[in-house]
């Protein structure tokens, strides 16, 4: 039977890039969207360290995920990493943090990284994440970051071009980095209009995001 991956959303605006990705990259798999966009609203509302709240809220989501028959879960917004280390402690199945994969690429092209982001209370838990993952990995990377504060209001709005261009406007403040991260699953979208803006690798999430579960589920089901 096909795997079933529960994506749990906070906005709607990550869900189109991650189902592109599985389409292309592993189409055999049955995903089921579970969203709650509430909950980047009330992220929002907390713009320094995210609550206790917040994080049994979160993981009330991605239990009632698990409960639908997942085999694995995939998270597609970057602000909630303490939420996601507990629910990755309260299930059992592969849970991904929606940035893990990407960073295992990114520090493969150096140790200067940049990231464009367009959600501020994300960028302390992706930093925090991105700090534990090279510590672990035994490389040596810094992450220098840059908020497009107007872009994700645009592309809320339905205005996917200028979010495009306000983000690829930014691209070369980090021109001098091996590698750029584009932040979020939405983000994904401005891949092409930044990669015309600098010359460095330009990373997304979604595509290696969906390579990474595919990995975790085939070496679970032969183990």
């Amino acid at each position: 039977m096909a795997p079933r991956i529960v994506l749990l959303h906070a906005t709607p605006v990550a869900m189109a890039p991650i189902q592109t990705a599985f389409a292309e990259r592993w189409p055999e798999a049955e995903t089921v969207n579970l969203l709650d966009d509430g909950l980047s609203l009330d992220r929002a509302k907390e713009p320094g360290e995210i609550s206790e709240g917040m994080i049994e809220r979160f993981v009330r989501f991605g239990r009632y995920g698990h409960d639908m028959g997942a085999d694995g879960i995939l998270i597609t917004c970057s602000a909630f990493g303490p939420a996601i280390d507990r629910l990755i402690e309260t299930v059992p199945v592969p849970v991904l943090k929606p940035n893990e994969a990407m960073f295992r690429a990114a520090i493969a092209q150096g140790e200067r990284i940049g990231m464009l982001a367009t959600f501020g209370p994300s960028i302390g838990t992706m930093t925090d994440e991105f700090e534990e993952f090279v510590g672990q990995s035994g490389r040596l990377a810094t992450l220098r970051t840059v908020l497009v504060d107007d872009a994700m209001t645009r592309l809320r709005a339905g205005d996917a071009e200028t979010h495009n261009r306000l983000i690829a406007e930014r691209a070369p403040e980090l021109a001098d980095c091996d590698a750029i991260m584009l932040a979020h699953f939405s983000t994904s979208r401005a891949a092409e209009a930044v990669r015309r803006a600098v010359s460095v690798p330009v990373l997304t999430a979604p595509h290696a995001a969906v390579d990474r579960m595919r990995a975790m589920i085939e070496t679970g089901r032969s183990a």
